[in-house]
C-alpha cells in the first residue's frame, strides 16, 4: 500500500530513468539478485506482520474481546446511509 502512495507521484519517465541508473550503478547480472533479495525480505516482512496479527487476535479471542469490529462500523455506516437516504428522498424526486 505504501509503494502505491509513492508511485502515485513519479512518472513512468522517472521510473525508466531511475530504473537506467540502477542498471548503470549495478550492472546487468546484479539487477536480478538484488530484485529477488527485496521480494525476499518484502515476503518476509509481510509473513512477519501476518504473525503479528494472527497472534494478536488469537490472545484476543482468548479473553473474550471482539475483534471483528468491521462488523460494527458497517453497520453504522449502514444506518447513517439510510438517514441520508430518507432525508434526500424527497429532494431527488423533486428534481
Amino acid at each position: 500500500m505504501i509503494s502505491q502512495a509513492i508511485f502515485l507521484f513519479i512518472s513512468g519517465t522517472e521510473i525508466g530513468f531511475i530504473m537506467f541508473v540502477i542498471l548503470l550503478v549495478f550492472g546487468a547480472d546484479k539487477v536480478p539478485e538484488i530484485a529477488r533479495g527485496l521480494g525476499k525480505a518484502m515476503r518476509q516482512v509481510k509473513d512477519a506482520t501476518n504473525d503479528i496479527k494472527s497472534e494478536i487476535t488469537k490472545s484476543a479471542e482468548k479473553q473474550g474481546i471482539d475483534v471483528d469490529i468491521t462488523k460494527d462500523v458497517r453497520e453504522q455506516i449502514d444506518k447513517v446511509k439510510e438517514d441520508v437516504d430518507e432525508v434526500t428522498g424527497p429532494i431527488k424526486r423533486k428534481f
